[in-house]
């Protein structure tokens, strides 16, 4: 059974949700405000949080940021008004996986959570691979793709979904490099396109857990005026 938080102010919206998802067989959890929110989902470490933006006592945008920065890698969608288009950038660069715009329909919300769970179980990036590889290692870095498992001199090291679907992407094509477009259409998809600099941000969190010294990285490297790219001389050694 899935757990899924909700950190909404509208009650209404809640029981409308909370229908839907006890529906798919999920166990629903609900708070209204944000520091409450933020507390259940740290000590809950539910599958899923679904965070609204304009929160009482504290925003989901600050919300969002406190449950990364606390490690837990729930996938976060997050639920915006259409005139936040500021929110829905925010929101992507401090570790949302995924928005909603209100009004949104029951159908494309069950939708989008349904294809979380997906990625949860299977992980859209193994299948990129095309073979049977589900484990690699880089010097002191390993990472288990079946178990979404990385450790980094032996230690666990917590991701967020999409930190792991980047990590996945570029270290399963060592040498080659991503522009900022092409890594959003395939670990966020068509729906973002405008937030590239929301790689930015990601690669950058991902870095701070991997790299020994950020201002020398030695896993993901910076091919310049192009993107990104997984060092091909750790695959080759």
């Amino acid at each position: 059974m899935k757990k899924v938080l909700i950190v909404e102010d509208d009650s209404e919206i809640i029981h409308l949700l909370e229908i839907h998802l006890k529906d798919l067989g999920c166990q629903v959890l609900s708070e209204t405000r944000g520091d409450a929110g933020l507390r259940k989902a740290i000590n809950e470490n539910p599958d899923l949080i679904i965070l609204d933006v304009m929160l009482p006592e504290m925003d989901g945008i600050e919300v969002c940021q406190k449950i990364r920065a606390n490690n837990i890698t729930s996938p976060i969608m997050m639920l915006t008004a259409r005139s936040e288009e500021i929110d829905k950038v925010l929101g992507l660069e401090v570790g949302a996986d995924d928005y909603l715009t209100k009004p949104f329909s029951v159908r494309e919300f069950l939708a989008r959570v349904k294809a979380i769970f997906r990625r949860q179980k299977m992980g859209d990036t193994a299948k990129a691979l095309n073979g049977n590889l589900k484990l690699m290692e880089f010097d002191m870095l390993s990472i288990n793709i079946e178990m979404r498992k990385v450790l980094l001199d032996g230690k666990k090291v917590e991701l967020s979904p999409k930190e792991f679907e980047l990590l996945v992407l570029l270290s399963s094509n060592p040498g080659k490099s991503y522009d900022r477009t092409q890594l959003l259409n395939m670990i966020w998809g068509y729906d973002f396109q405008g937030y590239e600099h929301t790689v930015n941000s990601h690669i950058n969190r991902l870095r701070s857990k991997i790299e020994p010294d950020m201002s020398n990285p030695k896993f993901i490297l910076t091919t310049w005026g192009v993107g990104y790219k997984f060092n091909e001389e750790l695959a080759e050694a």
